[in-house]
């Protein structure tokens, strides 16, 4: 049976934010609707959530959502990216925007979608079932020195360049089709000792492949201006990040947006002008605690960074 959704950082999130009656927050990654839920009680008949999600199986959770919250209610079946864009063309001014990355539960529960190394499945992966890419096109059909690539600097693996390797290896002899084939071509190629620390020997190699599938980190590189650009001054951007890849970008965005002055540090006073478009919620990101790991441990790897939109952009 599929686990119950159960959201990370949420009590984090919501302090992060504050949400208030009567505002527009627009949740970019709505997935199973957790964090959605505790922002929309929150703003209350005279206030409105927005709802952003590529996977069709989302509309089900908003529709639950929907039926059982007071604030008005709107689902964009979109990526976060067209989303906002669309909400930026109808001149749509947000208090809040949040984005929870990666995937979903309901997308690692849902065996058939193959993003879980754990079971078996075809190699599919995609967020989005209509696009054409699949995870069984990239394992098949990229070569051996594109593969390396993917899994090294999506994955963060080590072994990409023996994992890319052995995976065309495999398919000379037949194509691969599920991920327990996949996971056994990442397991031949990982040495023994490496095998057993860290985690599944697989676990970085699917996380290089679903972010290349979907396309992640362009997404999130175009859409955390957008996501900005959508709040209204005094309005309030949180992210959750699941690995350092999108923590990274999260991270370098909203410095960017709190830095002030840029001139020389030898200039006795400054001569740039420039003065912080963002005020950071929280100096560091925030983690989950030993407690909340403990009872999902899928919380563990997760980081939250927020700010406060201070002016707009000149």
């Amino acid at each position: 049976m599929p686990q119950t959704h159960v959201p990370v950082l949420a009590g984090e999130l919501i302090e992060a934010l504050d949400p208030r009656p009567g505002q527009i927050a627009v949740d970019c990654t709505l997935g199973g609707a957790g964090h959605a839920r505790l922002v929309a009680e929150r703003l209350g008949p005279t206030g409105t959530l927005i709802a952003i999600d590529r996977d069709p199986t989302a509309a089900a959770a908003f529709a639950a959502l929907a039926h059982e919250v007071a604030c008005e209610t709107r689902f964009i079946r979109a990526d976060f990216v067209h989303g906002l864009e669309q909400l930026i063309e109808e001149g749509v001014r947000a208090d809040l925007a949040y984005m929870d990355l990666g995937m979903s539960s309901m997308q690692v529960d849902n065996r058939e979608r193959g993003f879980a190394y754990a079971y078996d499945a075809p190699l599919d992966m995609r967020m989005d079932p209509d696009q054409d890419l699949t995870a069984h096109e990239i394992v098949n059909t990229w070569d051996r020195r594109r593969l390396a690539r993917m899994i090294r600097e999506y994955g963060e693996e080590r072994f990409a360049d023996r994992i890319a390797g052995e995976i065309v290896r495999r398919r000379g002899r037949a194509e691969l089709t599920t991920t327990f084939e996949l996971n056994d071509a990442i397991a031949a190629a990982v040495p023994a000792p490496a095998r057993f620390a860290g985690g599944h020997p697989a676990k970085r190699t699917f996380q290089a492949i679903r972010i290349a599938v979907n396309g992640e980190l362009a997404q999130l590189d175009e859409a955390l201006p957008l996501s900005w650009d959508v709040l209204k001054v005094g309005g309030r951007l949180a992210a959750l990040s699941f690995h350092s890849l999108e923590d990274r970008r999260v991270k370098r965005f909203l410095a960017e947006k709190a830095r002030g002055c840029v001139c020389p540090p030898d200039l006795p006073v400054c001569v740039c002008g420039n003065t912080p478009e963002a005020e950071l919620v929280h100096r560091r990101s925030v983690v989950p605690t030993p407690g909340e790991v403990a009872a999902n441990p899928r919380s563990k790897s997760a980081r939250l960074r927020a700010a406060r939109k201070l002016r707009e952009e000149r």
